[in-house]
């Protein structure tokens, strides 16, 4: 926009955090503002000299909204730990799919879209671009930036192809199987022609896994007294790969069960997010007995093979290879009631947040 122009000013409704949240988030620790207003081009303050302002069109609900920081005493070395997700009377922060409506940055231009960190809110400024993408392929659905083909799908491709290093015909098994992470997981391992089991906390979700997801058998965690009796049933032979999701009880249960030089990728642990007291491991030996090397990673380590995932994964999704399921919410104001929705089980596939569709 031009210096001299008039700059038009807009409503900008925002999602904002009551507090800081150390337990399950409920909706009453959110709340709509409606009473914001923005201008339409980046100012010319010092801070802003490669800034650009984003439309947000849809924002992704991730467990990691609740579990990475809580507070500003938590301090940390990485950059999506710095990120405070909740803060007092501040909106909410997470990963979105945006349009470009004014920039100073020489990579990014007006109308461009991308996806990368942005705020719950119609529209955000952004001055610090270097979590975001361009959007290239739009011939699929713009949701799928936040899921399959953005932070989600790099999760599931670095975890599983560069952490683990699958081979054919190994025994894989993952963990909340049925996120937006696990999913892709389950199904990128059986393009690789392994034997995969997924767990999920439904029946209805076990079906899908099993049905529309392919993967060979699944099961329903909270009917299994015995996880390890469980895992044992599902794996006789052991577990070459394991892609860790939740943590706890379950992680203690499968290093039972891992075979010899097996690979577990630590992506999260959610049945740790919203406990004042984690849970211990106690079978850990197991990791020596078996050579079995454990691994956390951290997905923006390896967002400079962006470029070669899209080089898989497009044309997957273009000839039907992969399926992927979302629990799409239209307007903002639904943000809230989505986002719990992810910490009780109760999502139908990636939770997607619709502000605006152009």
């Amino acid at each position: 926009m031009a210096g001299g122009d008039e700059v038009k000013e807009v409503r900008n409704q925002q999602v904002l955090a009551r507090d800081y949240i150390s337990a399950i988030p409920e909706e009453s620790d959110m709340y709509l503002n409606t009473s914001s207003t923005i201008k339409l081009r980046v100012p010319d303050d010092d801070d802003c000299q490669e800034a650009m302002l984003l439309k947000n069109l849809y924002l992704s609900c991730d467990p990691y909204t609740r579990g990475v920081k809580h507070s500003d005493d938590a301090a940390s070395s990485t950059l999506q730990d710095r990120i405070v997700f909740f803060a007092t009377d501040k909106p909410i922060v997470g990963y979105g799919v945006c349009k470009v409506v004014d920039s100073k940055h020489p990579e990014f231009k007006a109308g461009d879209l991308v996806w990368g960190i942005t705020k719950w809110e119609e529209y955000t400024l952004i001055k610090n671009t270097q979590s975001f993408f361009k959007i290239n392929h739009t011939d699929v659905p713009l949701s799928y930036y936040t899921g399959i083909l953005g932070m989600p799908g790099m999760t599931a491709y670095a975890g599983f192809y560069e952490v683990c290093n699958p081979k054919k015909g190994e025994y894989v098994y993952v963990s909340s199987a049925f996120g937006a992470v696990g999913q892709l997981v389950g199904q990128f391992a059986k393009l690789m022609g392994c034997y995969v089991v997924g767990s999920a906390g439904s029946q209805e979700k076990v079906d899908i896994l099993k049905n529309k997801f392919g993967f060979d058998e699944a099961f329903n965690y909270k009917e299994e007294a015995d996880l390890a009796a469980a895992l044992k049933r599902y794996f006789p032979q052991g577990i070459d790969i394991y892609f860790e999701n939740v943590g706890g009880k379950m992680l203690d249960a499968v290093l039972l069960n891992m075979r010899l030089h097996g690979r577990i990728a630590v992506c999260g642990m959610i049945s740790q997010y919203n406990l004042e007291q984690h849970q211990g491991v106690t079978n850990l030996m197991h990791l020596v007995y078996n050579r079995v090397r454990m691994e956390g990673f951290f997905v923006p380590d390896f967002y400079h093979l962006y470029p070669k995932f899209l080089d898989l994964v497009v044309p997957y999704i273009k000839q039907g290879n992969i399926t992927y399921v979302e629990d799409i919410v239209e307007g903002l104001e639904n943000g809230p009631a989505s986002l719990v929705r992810l910490f009780s089980g109760r999502n139908a596939g990636k939770a997607v947040v619709v502000v605006a569709r152009d």
